[in-house]
């Protein structure tokens, strides 16, 4: 019968645990473990006291110290050493786990509890202070990356770059529950200065590194230290949380702050000194144009995927600082410095040397949206909490100089100083009542930002004053981020809006090179055409990036719903920038690329309210209130034009345009085309009036001996004048071509609103600049012009259900002449127009001819008019009298609803007018139609009496004695 195996005792055990936990030993037992180490004088030590040679809890720290501060050969560098040992220590514990004994396992529980404690005691100790021991394996200077690092690492997983492409830790593995006990056990003194270096060493792993570099590991790392109030706390009062120095500025404080370089991470370009890497122009829209359309879009869901991950995460980092109330006055300080430092970022020359990235700032709006949004939901329940007065009096922020986007200059002097009758400037300090702090305890159930009552209703000390401020979170939230998106997204839309336009002078400048090349070959010609090529290659690689970044469905929304909204944004030219914005992002401006197409085609508020918005703003622009209006509209509408003529060729942006001009027929679209066929005439002229000027030059140089026996000075001031005529002509043309085009287009399918009587008339006067010059020939470059015109003409023909078109346009004998149709027949003719265009032409001269002689017989009929049937402004015969309220002046309806569609006032005292406010004139009417039915029953009763005495003279003589 075998000997029973003796029990061991808890004492034995308990060293047989520390052994295995710590890898030493007091007594030379040859042990084939190398890493094991002999603790010979700690052994002799404790035999001269008088103890065992054992392992006890009593005995860990002292065992601890001996091993560290020794030096063993083969044994484990003084960090591995104490994470492996605590691994070890976690490992026994759950062999302890399985002890049948409670009392045993609870007791050697404790033990194992106190080793872990002990050994992350030292971790901070070592970590803090890399020398106590003499060891190498810790950081000895700030460039050394911490050895702690790899571990929060593989605690955060292991990190994804824009391919896809998986980075680890090394295959590194934090024992479970380190880190925890490591951050949450210890005081903030023996914390911070590990905590610093880690923060260091974050901030160096992403410095220049791109959307497609790994940006996710280090900012969960990041997000991961924040999650202990000790990290929250370390990171604020780290001396790179706000950077100082006399050369601080945007581009220093974004690369020197520990969250800067996590902010930069982006797909937009800059400059080439921070250039980040992957280079993404380059990964992926390198030879753009030979990709497929499936590649780029891949390629753009790429970058839209790996940005959201960031600005999610790094929404989640401020977001983790703003509700620890230690740490929250610091984010709004650090937000502050960034956006008072790159303040010229909203200048039109920007320095990139000075001023942080669109990159940041861009990433920087998308975060404050984030934020904004709790407190921005649809009923606005928190409005009140958002004071306008911010703008005028926050010490944080500097806003008072800044565009007012629904207010004038007058209204904000008001509106400061109504409550401050002594204020010269508005600056002073409030009233009593103002600076009153807004005090609320509520509190809601909902746990996001917005929601929590500490930041609903913080009073953040100014970062000026050193008081109190008087404004919540919300209200600061707010503001900072409408400054963001002004200094973000809306620069990078001008960026944008200025690459497209380097590409289209690159390509404009490339064409001209080459057609160069083609009739006289140089090799300083091939070396041009190579530079261009690579120079067009690179901006298209950048613009690719920013549709990539920037052209979201929240961008589109925004810029659709506030362009064609004056409720919001008073100043058109404001709206107008938006225009801008599409213009560029226009599939055909934008290489076709199948993302711009989605976002105009394929887009439900685009779909809905993009043609109507920018009809309004077409409407809207005319009057602005500035001196340079009259200039400034016409580039303006020609943005509108040309993205106006793109929606028109979508059918269902198509559809929508014809349902608005259904709807609106007597509204805004009719207001649309009296603009359009007025800035139409206004540009013809112009552009005649410069030919004919030109024409003159040209004469004059021509007569060779002549224009030699003019002073230089004269000759020199012509030929100026010549060719700045000519570059005029060139621009009106282009814009006259543009608003001619379309009334062509749309007159084919649109034609009611044209032939309503307010808008008939125009055509009087359109018709001399339209056919006169076609005729007679004068300039070849309007003939492109003049045949769109004539399908104008014919498409208004065709539509003319009451046949009152051929009328309006004979009905003014100043523009009419029956001969222009015949003329300009014959040029059609020549440069081989469409047969059944000219036939149409053809039938409406005659037409008009027909009507013209019918209106020679109405005016005889009607003889000499009273001048009170006169309209004022026309003098023609009023078929519709309304008297204008203010003025009580009576005119024909047709008129003065003509004049109210370029102009709200009644024209003889300026005072406001509409439509609407007109009165009609039911007794003047009467007797018009009485006058008109006199006249009439006069001329029929004189043809009478003649006929009959004609029949008379037949009867009597048998033959017809007068003629």
């Amino acid at each position: 019968m075998a000997t029973p195996k003796p029990q061991r005792t808890p004492e034995q055990i308990e060293d047989i645990i520390l052994r295995k936990i710590f890898l030493v030993t007091l007594s030379d037992s040859m042990d084939t473990d190398s890493r094991i180490v002999y603790l010979e004088l700690t052994a002799a030590e404790i035999l001269s006291e008088g103890k065992d040679l054992k392992l006890s809890r009593d005995l860990m720290e002292r065992v601890l110290i001996d091993r560290l501060s020794g030096s063993f050969q083969s044994a484990e560098p003084a960090f591995q050493y104490l994470i492996n040992s605590y691994r070890r220590a976690y490992e026994e514990g759950k062999k302890i786990g399985n002890m049948k004994d409670k009392n045993l396992r609870s007791d050697m529980e404790s033990v194992v509890r106190q080793a872990k404690k002990l050994l992350v005691s030292y971790c901070r100790i070592h970590l803090a202070n890399p020398d106590c021991f003499g060891a190498n394996d810790a950081p000895n200077n700030k460039l050394s990356v911490s050895p702690l690092l790899p571990f929060i690492f593989s605690e955060v997983g292991g990190g994804l770059d824009g391919f896809g492409t998986s980075s680890s830790s090394g295959g590194v593995q934090c024992p479970p529950g380190f880190l925890k006990e490591f951050f949450e056990e210890a005081d903030f003194d023996s914390l911070d200065p590990i905590l610093r270096g880690l923060y260091e060493n974050l901030r160096g792993s992403i410095l220049n590194v791109s959307a497609l570099g790994n940006f996710q590991q280090p900012l969960r790392a990041l997000l991961y230290l924040l999650s202990f109030p000790v990290g929250a706390r370390s990171l604020v009062n780290h001396p790179w949380w706000i950077p100082k120095g006399v050369y601080l500025n945007g581009r220093v404080i974004e690369m020197t702050s520990i969250l800067g370089p996590f902010f930069h991470v982006s797909a937009l370009p800059d400059h080439t000194i921070f250039k980040s890497q992957p280079d993404v122009g380059q990964q992926c829209f390198s030879e753009a144009s030979t990709h497929r359309p499936a590649d780029l879009l891949s390629s753009f869901t790429t970058i839209k995927t790996v940005m959201k991950s960031l600005y999610k995460v790094l929404g989640d980092v401020l977001l983790a600082l703003l509700k620890n109330t230690e740490t929250r006055e610091n984010v709004l300080e650090y937000l502050a410095e960034v956006i008072n430092k790159n303040s010229s970022r909203a200048h039109i020359q920007v320095e990139p040397l000075s001023c942080a990235s669109s990159g940041m700032f861009v990433n920087l709006g998308a975060v404050m949206l984030q934020l904004c949004d709790p407190f921005l939901d649809g009923s606005l329940t928190k409005r009140d909490k958002i004071d306008p007065k911010y703008v005028f009096y926050s010490n944080r922020l500097d806003l008072r100089s800044l565009t007012a986007l629904h207010a004038s200059s007058e209204e904000i002097s008001q509106w400061i100083n109504k409550d401050n009758p002594g204020s010269i400037d508005g600056s002073r300090q409030h009233s009593d009542g103002e600076n009153r702090l807004l005090q609320s305890q509520e509190a809601t159930s909902s746990s996001n930002i917005a929601s929590e009552p500490s930041l609903l209703n913080v009073n953040p000390t100014s970062s000026g004053g050193g008081g109190k401020s008087k404004y919540t979170f919300i209200c600061e939230c707010f503001f900072m981020t409408a400054r963001v998106l002004n200094l973000g997204l809306l620069k990078s839309f001008s960026d944008f809006k200025h690459l497209v336009q380097d590409i289209s002078r690159a390509e404009d400048a490339l064409a001209t090179l080459k057609a160069m090349q083609g009739q006289t070959p140089s090799s300083q010609l091939e070396l041009d055409i190579s530079r261009l090529e690579k120079e067009i290659e690179t901006y298209s690689q950048e613009k690719l990036c920013y549709e990539a970044q920037i052209l979201r469905d929240d961008f589109m929304n925004f810029i659709i719903m506030f362009m064609g909204s004056p409720n919001f944004i008073r100043n058109p030219y404001l709206r107008a920038k938006m225009v801008e914005v599409l213009n560029c992002w226009m599939p055909r401006r934008s290489g076709s690329s199948s993302a711009t197409a989605t976002l105009f085609e394929g887009h439900q508020m685009s779909l809905e309210y993009l043609v109507r918005n920018l009809l309004k703003l077409y409407v809207d622009i005319e009057f602005t209130g500035s001196h340079t209006q009259f200039y400034d509209k016409f580039n303006i509408r020609h943005n509108i034009a040309e993205l106006l003529e793109y929606l028109w060729q979508v059918p269902s942006h198509r559809n929508a345009w014809t349902q608005i001009a259904k709807e609106e027929e007597k509204g805004v679209y009719l207001n649309f085309l009296n603009f359009l066929i007025n800035d139409s005439i206004y540009l013809l002229d112009e552009s005649l009036n410069k030919i004919l000027e030109l024409k003159e030059i040209e004469a004059e140089m021509s007569n060779t001996a002549e224009w030699e026996r003019r002073p230089a000075q004269e000759r020199q001031e012509r030929t100026r004048l010549f060719h700045s005529q000519e570059n005029i002509i060139r621009i009106d043309m282009k814009l006259a071509n543009e608003d001619v085009s379309m009334l062509a287009f749309t007159s084919e399918q649109i034609v009611v609103p044209f032939l309503l009587p307010e808008m008939v008339k125009s055509f009087q006067i359109f018709t001399a600049y339209a056919l006169y010059p076609l005729g007679i020939g004068y300039h070849d470059k309007l003939l492109f012009i003049y045949l769109k015109i004539v399908c104008i003409y014919v498409h208004l023909a065709r539509g003319d259900k009451e046949n009152n078109f051929p009328a309006a346009i004979s009905s003014d004998g100043r523009s009419y002449n029956e001969q222009l149709f015949s003329a300009a027949a014959d040029v059609l003719r020549k440069i081989g127009e469409d047969m059944r265009v000219i036939q149409e032409f053809i039938e409406l001269g005659a037409k008009a001819k027909a009507a013209a002689s019918q209106a020679m017989d109405t005016e005889a009929t009607l003889g000499e008019i009273p001048d009170e049937f006169l309209d004022p402004i026309q003098y023609t015969l009023m078929k519709d009298p309304v008297i204008l309220p203010s003025s009580r002046i009576t005119v024909d309806r047709p008129v003065i609803q003509r004049h109210l569609l370029s102009d709200s006032t009644d024209p003889f005292n300026r005072s406001h007018l509409t439509a609407d406010m007109l009165i009609p004139d039911i007794e003047l009417k009467a007797r018009i139609e009485e006058f008109i039915m006199s006249q009439e029953l006069k001329r029929r009763g004189e043809g009478l009496n003649i006929q009959s005495i004609k029949d008379t003279i037949q009867t009597t003589n048998g033959e017809m004695l007068i003629d």
